[in-house]
């Protein structure tokens, strides 16, 4: 692939292909080559113009998206980023991930040009990200139906309190694998901030905890934090803990920092799990694009708590864990499939 990204635009609405069309065509690395109405046009322009990312919408005539995928990645697996709204759409866009979507955009529900033109950066980062993904890094999530078993807990003594997660792009296709592995006994909380658009992590809560021995639920205000759940932060909204006077340790959920890039940020849970667990902390950075996760490895390793990454072959988008690594703060880097021994090893 050269210097220009190659696009496919795939939206039944002919005014969001034109604008999508247009704001992809304002990066200088951009070119769209084609646009399609619904998934049958669809396949046949990725045949004929064989783009290197394809733009998609999800609910459309003929062909949906997630149809579209299906049919396309078992043909010739391309990188697709799914533009979606959220409250109608959030179920199918967990299908799409499933079929092998690599990420998603919000797309607004006020049609209005302005709200669109607010997502431009995320779409056009997003495409650029999915360029460089190397698409048999998607196979085995699009391949592996079987959900896998849950481990055998050996008895110790254990080193830490609760295990922290950070995880971006490809983290709904990661946790589907790592969080079913996990036995109903697990000795401590998991919390876990994975990058997602409003209106999307209950149901992807809700999906992986069908499928796991632990329970898996978005996180509440005042949740407690205990062995055998795992909370996932609401899209929105940074997730810290407390500790309350008869010593349970509880989640609190608020908008501030407001600076931050990503809402919820990694960096804010582990800053505060730090501080509340202190040395008891196993902190987990995986695949995801940028450096969310960084500063926040800094401030567990600096209580004396332990950092793991997921290792460069299994990420879909090796950024964040990269940062974590190149920043000398990583204890050990596991591939997807080895995460599962790393976690009992460590806690």
């Amino acid at each position: 692939m050269g210097d220009i990204i190659r696009v496919l635009v795939v939206d039944d609405s002919a005014y969001v292909r034109k604008v999508v069309k247009q704001i992809l065509s304002r990066s200088p690395f951009i070119e769209v080559v084609g646009t399609a109405k619904d998934g049958e046009e669809a396949l046949e322009m990725v045949e004929a113009l064989n783009p290197d990312v394809v733009t998609l919408d999800l609910i459309m005539p003929n062909l949906d998206g997630v149809e579209f995928l299906k049919k396309q990645m078992a043909k010739k697996p391309i990188p697709v980023i799914i533009l979606s709204i959220a409250s109608d759409t959030s179920e199918l866009a967990l299908k799409a991930l499933d079929a092998g979507a690599i990420d998603f955009v919000q797309k607004p529900t006020a049609l209005a040009t302005e709200r669109i033109y607010e997502i431009a950066e995320e779409i056009v980062e997003k495409v650029r990200v999915a360029s460089k993904v190397p698409m048999k890094q998607i196979i085995p999530y699009v391949e592996k139906k079987e959900i896998p078993h849950p481990v055998i807990l050996e008895t110790k003594s254990k080193r830490v309190d609760i295990v922290v997660i950070g995880i971006s792009t490809g983290g709904p296709q990661a946790l589907k694998f790592l969080i079913p592995q996990l036995p109903k006994d697990f000795p401590v909380p998991i919390a876990i901030v994975i990058h997602m658009p409003v209106g999307y992590t209950e149901a992807f809560a809700n999906k992986l905890n069908e499928i796991s021995s632990i329970t898996v639920k978005e996180a509440k205000e005042g949740d407690v934090v205990e062995e055998g759940t795992a909370l996932i932060a609401p899209a929105g909204r940074h997730m810290t803990f407390y500790r309350r006077a008869d010593n349970v340790v509880v989640t609190h959920l608020d908008l501030r920092p407001f600076d931050t890039l990503h809402k919820p940020s990694v960096d804010v849970m582990f800053r505060s799990a730090s501080e509340v667990f202190k040395n008891r902390v196993l902190g987990i950075v995986m695949t995801g694009m940028g450096s969310d996760g960084k500063e926040g490895a800094a401030w567990i390793k600096a209580q004396g708590g332990i950092i793991l990454t997921e290792a460069e072959e299994s990420c879909i988008v090796y950024g964040m864990p990269r940062s974590v690594v190149e920043a000398g703060l990583s204890d050990e880097s596991y591939s997807l499939e080895k995460m599962i021994e790393g976690i009992l090893k460590n806690i």
